[in-house]
């Protein structure tokens, strides 16, 4: 079932209770939360402080993406915070099957992204142990950028992958995504949908979020 995973680094966080409890109300499920260290990206976002806080005042499945260097060193600190779900870049794992299995073993569910020019050859070797892909359809670092439509043939290359292979991870697309293309995003294979800018931009993040919804639904009926 597709699912759009409003993404709290677009939210105002003056009024981040409040943000977040419309778009649970308007049946979001999960919540997307972007790490980033000022090294691997360019920007300073949030800590452990902030996704502990949040997990408090929500029952939303917290999707939490790294953009850190060393990822390893902080991941048993952000599990404790209240993360279901961590994502690490593979561009920052030299031991990749190594990090996916510690993120399991302190009990949360492993995901790793891939920038746009990184190749899915990457995972070959961790697809049968992943519970979810993210795609970045822009270049990681900031939100509002727009979306690199190239992407789409990458997700629909992991997409046969999936089935050929007969694996369960789910999809998952952060970067750009709007209104106008959630329908081509989700008809190319996509489970789960980023969208920051698009939802928590919006002066009702829950009337947004549910358009947004109903839109990648019907999409659901028919893939290209």
């Amino acid at each position: 079932m597709v699912e759009i995973l409003p993404s709290l680094l677009a939210a105002d966080f003056t009024r981040l209770e409040a943000q977040i409890g419309s778009v649970e109300r308007a049946g979001a499920r999960m919540l997307h939360l972007d790490v980033m260290d000022g090294q691997f990206v360019p920007h300073i976002s949030f800590g452990q402080p902030v996704v502990k806080a949040v997990n408090r005042i929500t029952k939303l499945t917290l999707d939490v993406h790294l953009m850190i260097v060393d990822p390893d060193r902080s991941i048993p600190a952000f599990v404790e915070a209240g993360a279901d779900q961590i994502l690490v870049h593979q561009e920052t794992c030299p031991h990749l099957d190594r990090t996916i299995r510690l993120i399991r073993e302190e009990g949360a569910r492993p995901g790793v992204v891939l920038n746009p020019g990184t190749p899915l050859g990457t995972l070959d070797e961790v697809l049968e142990i992943l519970d979810s892909v993210l795609l970045m359809s822009v270049n990681p670092g900031f939100g509002g950028q727009q979306f690199i439509p190239s992407v789409l043939r990458k997700v629909r290359a992991l997409d046969s992958r999936r089935q050929e292979q007969g694996l369960g991870f789910a999809i998952e697309i952060d970067g750009g995504v709007t209104m106008e293309n959630v329908g081509e995003i989700v008809r190319a294979g996509v489970d789960w949908v980023v969208a920051g800018t698009s939802v928590f931009g919006m002066p009702d993040p829950g009337a947004a979020f549910a358009g947004m919804w109903n839109a990648a639904r019907e999409a659901t009926l028919v893939r290209v």
